[in-house]
């Protein structure tokens, strides 16, 4: 019953910045992780950035320093700004929460990030 919705994708030019939003309904438990995955074409799904309920964060390598991931006070809702984008960022970014009393996960359907001239 865990509804993943999503939003903020777009068409940016190189060097450019792009805040991502997921809005998250119904039962995540106490202890939980929500974070972002990214797919470009032709390429296996990969971690972004991912935060726990605790507020550890972890991103994946190729950040960089550029994204910074956080989460409501509620822990409703997941937020990604990224700043200083790349040609190589364009993907389907999808948000993910994962249960961690019975481990189970949860995703939205995705939004498009076009990074281009």
């Amino acid at each position: 019953q865990v509804q993943v919705v999503e939003s903020g994708g777009g068409l940016v030019q190189p060097g450019g910045s792009l805040r991502l939003s997921c809005e998250v309904s119904g039962n995540i438990g106490s202890r939980n992780v929500m974070g972002w995955y990214r797919q470009a074409p032709g390429k296996q799904r990969e971690l972004v950035a991912v935060i726990f309920t605790g507020g550890v964060k972890k991103y994946g390598d190729f950040v960089e320093g550029r994204f910074t991931i956080s989460r409501d006070i509620a822990y409703n809702s997941v937020y990604l700004q990224m700043n200083s984008l790349k040609p190589e960022d364009t993907a389907v970014y999808y948000c993910n929460v994962r249960k961690l009393d019975f481990p189970v996960d949860y995703w939205g359907q995705g939004t498009q990030v076009t990074v281009s001239s």
